[in-house]
């Protein structure tokens, strides 16, 4: 099992999940920033998005999650703000980071669908580069699966998926994967977008459908009754993404 704690400072412990989240912001705000450029775009703004999308992402996942995991709060509430320790839902990060959005493009504005496919690219390989931390913290987890199949992957993913006496499928993995592609897909439609909104559109519908298959794989849903709620999430997503992308063709 890998440690969780990257560096003991005295009192502070650093942890890994904190270390690859930032480095996942950072990687994410420096090719938004690059973008910005392309698209002849004041700097500052795509700055100031970033100071204000960054906490308020990390705030709507964590209260995300937390409404739907309240149960494992109720002993422990201040448990709720120690994030270190993982328990960040993308969905509502997503959902915080958009308000966020809009309402800074509406302060200043700003087209929100130019902005949007601007921050889209960003946010899927964020969310690649960020899995990595639940495989840190063991979160993220699929089904139990033999020996034989979880052999197929490097050792030290074989050894952190050993959990309770049995393996189990990397379902971080295969997400982290599936956004990764889908980030190489983004960038490549970029040269081919016709209309501001477009590579927003195809991220809500590329990254829901990959995520309602391997959520299906997942132990640790987080659910709402006999639902998924990711699922359910997803599939609104799907059907806002195609939604979208019909509007803008048509407003054109």
């Amino acid at each position: 099992m890998i440690d969780p704690i990257a560096l003991n400072l005295g009192p502070l412990e650093i942890r890994w999940y904190g270390v690859i989240m930032a480095f996942a912001f950072s990687i994410g705000a420096y090719l938004a920033y690059r973008r910005t450029v392309q698209q002849k775009i004041q700097p500052d703004h795509i700055l100031n998005l970033i100071i204000i999308i960054i906490p308020a992402a990390i705030i709507g996942a964590r209260i995300y999650y937390v409404i739907f995991s309240w149960h494992n709060y109720i002993e422990s509430p201040m448990e709720v703000f120690a994030i270190w320790h993982g328990g960040l839902a993308i969905h509502g990060g997503i959902i915080g980071g958009i308000l966020a959005g809009l309402w800074y493009a509406k302060k200043y504005r700003l087209d929100p669908w130019n902005i949007a496919d601007i921050i889209a690219p960003s946010l899927i390989l964020g969310q690649a580069i960020g899995r990595w931390g639940n495989f840190i913290n063991r979160e993220a987890y699929g089904k139990p699966v033999s020996e034989s199949v979880i052999s197929h992957f490097p050792e030290f993913i074989k050894k952190q998926m050993y959990i309770d006496n049995q393996y189990h499928h990397p379902a971080f993995f295969y997400e982290s994967v599936w956004d990764l592609a889908i980030f190489i897909f983004l960038s490549y439609y970029w040269s081919l977008r016709k209309n501001p909104g477009e590579i927003a559109a195809l991220y809500l519908i590329t990254y829901s459908l990959g995520r309602i298959i391997i959520e299906g794989l997942r132990m640790d849903s987080l659910m709402a009754g006999p639902v998924r709620v990711a699922q359910l999430i997803s599939l609104l997503s799907i059907v806002a993404g195609i939604s979208i992308f019909y509007f803008i063709k048509k407003r054109k």
